[in-house]
């Protein structure tokens, strides 16, 4: 271990982890053992170095294939696509107050950024260590660098100096999501988390879209405690410890969120409207052994993974459901870490398993526009997750890339796909290779009556109208198309869910 990656591992191990004095015994739950992966090939290959202790890296959702890493210190860097080094697209290190878990830890994109220019961040305050939530736009003349000018639309004051959260994205609902610590110190000494009148210890959800008076945002009114209801009208979800980084399945919609256990459990949760997820009471699925003796009465939505401190295990990084279109991973799959260890586990059909064992202190995931995942090193690297033998594309190179279902009157993409009773008001858009004039697109086997469209990027996609039925009740949509000469494509599978 090199004296860098020691330096690293010390001062996360008390920024992410914050274990209480002394320690506690885990509790007796079982957890099943995490096994290594088997058929699935994958390796790490290097895109970026050099970085100044980066936590995150994404992208704009606007077709420039550009990736963005945040810089803990508090800058934003952006790569463009086929390029090596990457630019400075905004440095807000003046206002920024950084080390341990402080410093510009979140990143977002406003889903209309090609069009509005609009981006968030979530950093601590230099001047008293609070979390700043803050809109920043592109510059109007080249949007590979941002105007400094800021709009702060949220301020929350920080007890302590770890467990800020930082994590934020929106939603398919178009809703900013925001992850907050519960504030810091061992066991939650304030009793934030399980406080609904407090934002910490919480995920957030509000709309920036449309202010509040004097407020530059609103809070969506299907927030759990929204309006005359006692409790935070922003509060989305309760009962978080630390919820480091979470995503959304581009697919479902579901968010899954990686919450850093104290000293004996680590989980994956699934977050759902005006769900608790047990802290400071529970520790995953057992009652925290460092509070009140290890006894409790069992509260909350319990995990859908944890893991032990066994084997040096010591901190959850949160990562992303692959969707990806150049076979990485089996599709579906969730990728996360342990900090600590720097090994890389994925969950499919319920049970975790090894991935990938690497010597980084894994700071963050994300995701490109293709949806394919990449690792970040808080030691300064970025790498993507790809197969080294992805298997070869079908040889009549019909190929369906990516797919999505929209409004027809008004293009809103589908995300979550969800149940509609009158489905023929709704088309499926494919984007990929083949498509020629009399191609046909089939949904489930039925085929659809369907037109050829040219985006402003000169990339041809095959549009299809829906038939009543199709989006009248939850499950898949296998998507394939074929050419006039009855070549088939590779089928891509959509998920109609619940309203």
């Amino acid at each position: 271990m090199t004296s860098r990656r020691l330096i690293a591992v010390g001062f996360l191990l008390v920024a992410f982890l914050s274990l209480a004095a002394g320690g506690g015994a885990a509790g007796t739950s079982a957890v099943p053992q995490i096994a290594a992966a088997e058929s699935v090939d994958i390796v790490l290959q290097p895109l970026l170095s050099g970085l100044d202790s980066p936590i995150f890296v994404t992208n704009a959702h606007d077709g420039s294939n550009r990736l963005f890493v945040v810089e803990q210190p508090g800058r934003i860097k952006v790569l463009q696509p086929g390029a090596s080094t990457p630019t400075v697209f905004l440095d807000i290190t003046s206002r920024v107050l950084s080390g341990g878990e402080r410093g510009l830890l979140g990143l977002a994109f406003h889903p209309q950024f090609s069009a509005n220019r609009r981006f968030f961040v979530n950093y601590t305050r230099q001047s008293d260590g609070a979390t700043v939530i803050a809109e920043y736009r592109a510059s109007a003349s080249n949007t590979n660098v941002a105007d400094t000018t800021e709009t702060v639309l949220l301020v929350i004051a920080q007890p302590f100096s770890n467990h800020n959260g930082g994590m934020i994205e929106f939603g398919p609902d178009q809703f900013l999501y925001i992850g907050m610590g519960d504030g810091g110190s061992a066991n939650d000494p304030g009793n934030r988390a399980q406080n609904i009148t407090d934002l910490l210890g919480k995920i957030l959800r509000i709309d920036v879209d449309h202010a509040n008076g004097g407020v530059a945002y609103s809070s969506p009114s299907d927030n759990p405690f929204f309006g005359a209801t006692a409790g935070r009208d922003e509060i989305y979800a309760y009962g978080m410890r630390n919820p480091w980084r979470f995503s959304f399945d581009r697919v479902t919609g579901q968010l899954y969120a990686g919450d850093v256990g104290q000293n004996a459990r680590e989980e994956i949760d699934i977050v759902t409207r005006g769900g608790n997820y047990g802290w400071r009471v529970m520790e995953g699925n057992i009652c925290n052994p460092s509070f009140n003796g290890g006894a409790c009465t069992p509260i909350g939505v319990g995990p859908v993974a944890e893991y032990t401190h066994s084997g040096g295990r010591c901190s959850v990084t949160g990562g992303y459901v692959y969707r990806g279109s150049q076979s990485s991973l089996p599709v579906g799959t969730y990728v996360y870490a342990d900090f600590c260890t720097g090994e890389i586990f994925m969950l499919s059909g319920g049970a975790t398993s090894l991935l990938l064992d690497t010597s980084m202190s894994i700071s963050s995931f994300g995701e490109d526009e293709a949806g394919e995942i990449y690792v970040v090193d808080i030691e300064g690297t970025v790498n993507r997750l790809a197969n080294p033998n992805p298997p070869p594309p079908p040889s009549d190179t019909l190929i369906i890339e990516r797919a999505l279902v929209r409004r027809r009157s008004n293009n809103e993409v589908l995300q979550p796909i969800t149940v509609k009773s009158n489905g023929k008001k709704y088309e499926v858009v494919l984007f990929g290779s083949g498509f020629v004039e009399d191609s046909r697109i089939f949904v489930n086997g039925k085929k659809l009556s369907t037109h050829l469209e040219n985006t402003v990027f000169e990339t041809t996609i095959l549009i299809g109208r829906l038939k009543m039925n199709m989006l009248a009740a939850p499950g898949p949509l296998v998507v394939e198309f074929e050419n006039p000469n009855d070549a088939r494509s590779n089928q891509f599978t959509l998920q109609v869910v619940p309203d």
